[in-house]
């Protein structure tokens, strides 16, 4: 099981450029401290206009500090918006190519095509209706910018003229590619193009055990779009975890409180502009309680799957998630600043000291 840590870049009001910079400054010192302990991956997001939930509109300057400022652990770009008014994907293609050489070949390179109305609607020119089709086309295209030859496209989207995309990525022949999972079905988009599953909703243990299986069957038979196949599946989870579960309780439920009510404020693509091409969406919304362990009569404030609370309760809910088959968990771990800095790090310092072990042997842990 790998872990990973998940930064929105939210910003709690009042928005002013003081609240911005010291968001900036904390992501980049918990990034610091992940390489340290021992943790897989930090990814940052793509959105646009979205106050308080993400100020996360230049993720690959935020990636660069952080390949600077760390030496082991992978950097995600999860997920760049594959929207021609937003990203040309030469550009996508130029930048992550720079990306993977500054980190000496640490990046993971995620894609997306947006969920809200206020991104989609803040460019114009932008039609909800062929935001799939383009991230269909960038997908296909920007593994061949990567290649030796020079590249040309035609396509309905974007069209580029014969030319010698540089420079080119660190890792031989690419960096992996991903694809941000929020709408059902996307999972076969991934697997059909060989490309990693990036969850970024919650899903039920059942329902992530159906996408799993579901993921795994049609990979194996899959067109890749590049030179190398990314089989992995990541899910989302919140996390704090503190030496008193009560503690860690009630910490913990008032950052996803917070997530979720910003989360929910979102003005989705769907309620605008009525169109398959968006689903309903699987947001991160709270599953059901479960008994606490020390009263069986009473019902657990913790959804059912949350890995907030104490060491234990954080090992028992990821060997859940580690059964429906995903290979590796991304955390959220504050929002608008919820949780003071230092309380973020010591959780960090817990997890990779009581939970890490639990999971994994040998070297890593020797380092965390």
């Amino acid at each position: 099981m790998k872990f990973g840590l998940f930064f929105e870049i939210s910003v709690p009001r009042p928005l002013t450029r003081a609240n911005e910079q010291l968001s900036v400054h904390n992501t980049l010192e918990q990034a610091r401290l992940a390489d340290e302990l021992g943790f897989d991956r930090v990814w940052v997001v793509e959105h646009h206009f979205l106050e308080e939930y993400s100020h996360s509109s230049a993720p690959d300057l935020v990636l660069s500090a952080i390949a600077m400022q760390t030496s082991r652990i992978r950097i995600g770009h999860g997920a760049v918006v594959c929207v021609p008014q937003i990203n040309h994907p030469v550009r996508i293609a130029e930048r992550a190519a720079m990306l993977d050489i500054l980190s000496k070949g640490r990046l993971e390179l995620g894609t997306a095509r947006s969920s809200t109305w206020t991104e989609v609607g803040g460019f114009l020119g932008v039609s909800p209706e062929i935001t799939k089709l383009s991230w269909d086309e960038y997908v296909h295209a920007i593994p061949k910018m990567w290649e030796d030859a020079p590249f040309s496209w035609d396509g309905v989207t974007f069209s580029t003229p014969e030319r010698n995309v540089i420079p080119k990525p660190y890792q031989d022949p690419h960096p992996p590619m991903w694809v941000a999972v929020t709408t059902p079905g996307t999972e076969m988009d991934a697997a059909e193009r060989g490309l990693g599953c990036l969850g970024v909703s919650a899903n039920s243990f059942k329902a992530q055990e159906a996408t799993v299986k579901r993921y795994r069957e049609a990979i194996g038979h899959c067109k890749p779009v590049g030179k190398r196949i990314n089989s992995e599946v990541a899910a989302m989870n919140f996390l704090y975890c503190h030496e008193d579960g009560k503690r860690a309780v009630a910490v913990g439920l008032n950052m996803v409180r917070q997530f979720n009510y910003l989360n929910t404020h979102q003005l989705w693509n769907r309620e605008v502009f009525p169109t398959t091409a968006y689903k309903t969406l699987s947001n991160l919304a709270p599953g059901k309680t479960s008994k606490a362990p020390d009263d069986p009569n009473a019902e657990r404030p913790v959804a059912e799957g949350v890995t907030i609370g104490d060491p234990q309760d954080v090992i028992r809910a990821i060997k859940v998630w580690e059964s429906t088959g995903v290979d590796s968990i991304n955390f959220l771990i504050n929002c608008v600043e919820t949780i003071d800095q230092q309380d973020v790090l010591e959780s960090l310092r817990l997890f990779a000291r009581e939970v890490m072990p639990a999971f994994r042997k040998g070297a890593r842990m020797e380092a965390a």
